[in-house]
């Protein structure tokens, strides 16, 4: 099978790299000090439609297909993960909205979401849940005319500037998703600062104490909160985290080539020692394989196989653990100057620990490819459906 980029792709990947390098990769590293993005970034990103990037074109998206998507994620990872974890968290709402809101709130709220007058933000984890995402603790209960929220969400991408959260909690003790807008009674937002990575995507914690909202906002149906909006919306957040991920591992690969290729050490340039030689080979190779499996994910999707699902999870699992990798080699390579604030490396594997970690760790991925790899082999007849269970375990 020959692996090849269609004429339209390619010019959105010429668009998207022109973008990211006179937009985004000169301000990066001022973005990550400071510990926010510019509005008038995130206003850069709408008016070029990739905030509705996976959107279709008649409310207002770009209908993007899963391979250009990736290249997008791709580009935007390569100047600042922070900005692309956006990308991430408003696409898993709006994918979720589209596949699961109701009539009315696909019409009211996908159109701003597409245009970027409306940012969203999932709103899963907890202070005390993580992984174990079916036992959140925030509760929802019915008062007349309207649901009633308590609990407390954290690491809140872009919690700070959102307009509307994704909200999961427990309804009679079924998982079940809610739309909550920041100005609800009952809801206040808390930023988070001081983080090791991606320090720019504005995390905050909610707090909704007898937080009051609409029955309307309830999305899908009760108990389906997890099962369905939130595993359909993660395997879009692993799929785009993966191709983040080599966005990160490109950025660290081509520093890592342009610092060896000017740097001295005992008389002659980096490049020519063997040691660092070895290294710059295997950042290429991984970088390559990582992005041959987004590839392969990316073209799983567009094509509705459902081998898609576990795809993904392999691919975030391989190009997470890779970018931390090549980023830490990239560190190594430029020695103390790796860990100065004057040279991106050490962003770039801050970034690519927090990658470890988000839309289902490395080991909780270790746990479900390796679950599916024996059902695969001692179940063959089932392995689709297999897939979908262990990825939605996740």
């Amino acid at each position: 099978m020959q692996i090849e980029l269609t004429p339209q792709q390619k010019n959105s990947q010429a668009a998207f790299k022109t973008f990211v390098d006179q937009e985004i990769i000169p301000y990066a590293d001022q973005y990550d000090q400071e510990e926010q993005t510019p509005i008038k970034l995130i206003e850069k990103l709408a008016q070029e439609k990739y905030l509705g990037a996976l959107l279709p074109k008649d409310i207002g998206g770009t209908g993007m297909d899963m391979i250009t998507y990736g290249l997008l994620n791709e580009e935007i990872g390569r100047g600042c993960s922070s900005l692309r974890s956006l990308l991430t968290v408003h696409n898993m709402v709006a994918q979720a909205l589209l596949k699961w809101g109701s009539k009315f709130q696909k019409e009211y709220w996908l159109p701003k979401l597409a245009s970027g007058e409306v940012i969203a933000a999932f709103a899963l984890s907890e202070p005390n849940i993580g992984s174990d995402a079916k036992s959140i603790e925030t509760t929802a209960t019915v008062s007349g005319d309207s649901y009633i929220l308590n609990g407390q969400k954290k690491w809140i991408t872009y919690g700070q500037i959102a307009d509307v959260f994704l909200v999961f909690a427990q309804h009679d003790n079924k998982p079940s998703a809610f739309l909550v807008e920041k100005n609800s009674p009952g809801l206040s937002v808390k930023p988070i600062f001081g983080m090791l990575g991606v320090k720019a995507s504005m995390l905050a914690e909610l707090h909704l104490n007898e937080c009051r909202i609409p029955l309307e906002n309830l999305v899908c149906r009760q108990g389906f909160g997890f099962s369905h909006v939130a595993s359909s919306a993660l395997d879009y957040g692993r799929y785009s985290v993966a191709w983040g991920c080599v966005g990160i591992a490109q950025a660290s690969l081509e520093a890592s080539l342009q610092y060896t290729n000017q740097r001295q050490q005992f008389g002659v340039y980096l490049k020519e020692h063997q040691l660092i030689r070895q290294m710059i080979t295997e950042m290429i190779a991984n970088v390559k394989a990582a992005r041959l499996l987004c590839y392969q994910a990316g073209y799983l999707k567009d094509i509705g196989d459902p081998k898609s699902i576990m795809e993904t999870s392999i691919a975030k699992y391989f190009a997470s653990t890779i970018a931390t990798k090549v980023a830490n080699d990239a560190v190594q390579v430029h020695g103390a100057n790796g860990c100065s604030s004057e040279y991106p490396v050490q962003r770039y594997w801050r970034d690519a620990k927090i990658m470890e970690i988000i839309e289902g760790s490395t080991q909780i991925q270790q746990i479900t490819i390796a679950e599916y790899g024996y059902q695969q082999y001692m179940f063959p007849a089932n392995r689709a459906v297999k897939s979908q269970e262990l990825v939605a375990r996740t």
